[in-house]
């Protein structure tokens, strides 16, 4: 099922941040590319737009103030009047003012696209979810980094991701990819 077509899109943390070294190993390099093609799709419409930034209280995070890291990557940008949301932890909806924003819209689903699928984009889908949201994931608009498990098994940014969509899809969320919505 598509979502309607006065879903939000729900941009998360599409900031420089995520291009950091320090991060390893990326999945999705075409992630961007998608993101700017849903971007332009959703103004092109008037269709409600939402952007959500990470500042990270945390010292050593690449999202933190007064680094490069927060600033937007240049394919999800806001333009004026699309609200911002910013948040200090990976859900979208804890401490924000993001539930109140969609309720004043009259927002009820949501397509969520950025960065990083096992993180911030997991932990907001699943929140809308559980909120009572209609959530749609976009799997070729987030991406991943290679990660390393507590028994040192080191598992692939294409394997994190399609593991963390995984658990998302069906019971918190729809998954789909940029061409289906366009």
């Amino acid at each position: 099922m598509p979502p309607p077509a006065d879903a939000a899109l729900l941009l998360i943390d599409v900031q420089r941040a995520i291009d950091d070294p320090s991060w390893g190993r990326r999945n999705g390099p075409a992630a961007e590319a998608n993101i700017a093609r849903l971007l332009d799709a959703w103004r092109a419409r008037g269709a409600p737009i939402v952007h959500v930034r990470h500042v990270s209280r945390e010292p050593r995070s690449t999202f933190r103030p007064g680094q490069p890291g927060v600033e937007w990557k240049p394919e999800g940008t806001p333009k004026g009047g699309e609200p911002v949301i910013t948040k200090h932890t990976p859900s979208a909806f804890a401490d924000t003012s993001l539930m109140q924003e969609l309720r004043d819209r009259g927002i009820d689903a949501l397509v969520v696209v950025g960065f990083i699928t096992n993180n911030s984009v997991e932990t907001t889908a699943r929140v809308a979810a559980t909120l009572g949201y209609r959530v749609w994931v976009v799997d070729d608009a987030t991406a991943t980094f290679d990660r390393v498990d507590r028994a040192g098994r080191a598992w692939s940014a294409d394997e994190v991701h399609a593991l963390s969509l995984s658990n998302l899809d069906g019971e918190y969320a729809t998954i789909v990819a940029t061409d289906e919505l366009l």
